[in-house]
């Protein structure tokens, strides 16, 4: 037979440690219940969002070949770079549009970057050179054709300079690379001087 002292300690032994169960599962909850309250009241940082401004894109048009100066409200960064890729996104956009008057599949997606540099070869050490660099997808899918291919460059060269006039000088890339047209027409080993795009609504470029 079992002693009566060892029933006795048993029992004991089986309440505190049933009691201590019970309290460990009891602070346990309420740690879990602390830490949800944390989780709800702590503040969300709120994301950073560009004010809205003012942009001009100037925009191609088949139909006559023209480019003509369009005013856009949109997100637009501080810094110069993304503030370039930012209109040029815009831009671009644009013309994946359903009745777009240039028509280029794509939209902002398309520009993978722009990198501002020192213009070369120019009196004002304030000029800058912009790299545009597209995506391989934007350009095989881009239109072939000197005056369309020719209207896609010089529209991109002439919404750089009316948004940031430092910008003298363009030349592209596609994935990172030179590539010598855009569709098979348009140059881009050389590098565009911004003041040859000068939009005149109605008047071929």
């Amino acid at each position: 037979m079992i002693p009566r002292y060892q029933k006795v300690l048993f029992v004991i032994l089986l309440i505190a440690a049933l009691g201590m169960g019970f309290k460990l599962w009891q602070l346990r909850d309420r740690a879990h219940k602390r830490l949800l309250a944390g989780q709800t009241l702590a503040p969300t940082a709120a994301p950073v969002v560009a004010p809205a401004e003012q942009a001009t894109l100037v925009v191609a048009n088949d139909l006559d070949d023209s480019l003509a100066p369009q005013m856009h409200s949109l997100p637009l960064p501080a810094d110069p770079g993304a503030r370039a890729r930012a209109v040029l996104g815009k831009l671009l956009d644009l013309y994946a549009a359903p009745e777009s008057t240039h028509e280029i599949p794509g939209g902002a997606a398309s520009v993978d970057q722009v990198f501002l540099l020192r213009a070369q070869g120019t009196k004002n050490s304030g000029d800058q050179l912009a790299v545009v660099n597209l995506t391989g997808t934007f350009a095989a899918s881009h239109p072939a054709g000197l005056e369309t291919e020719s209207l896609t460059v010089l529209s991109i060269c002439a919404t750089l300079r009316a948004n940031l006039p430092a910008i003298t000088q363009v030349r592209f890339l596609v994935d990172g690379v030179e590539r010598p047209t855009l569709a098979g027409h348009a140059d881009l080993t050389r590098t565009y001087l911004t003041s040859e795009a000068t939009p005149v609504e109605g008047i071929k470029p």
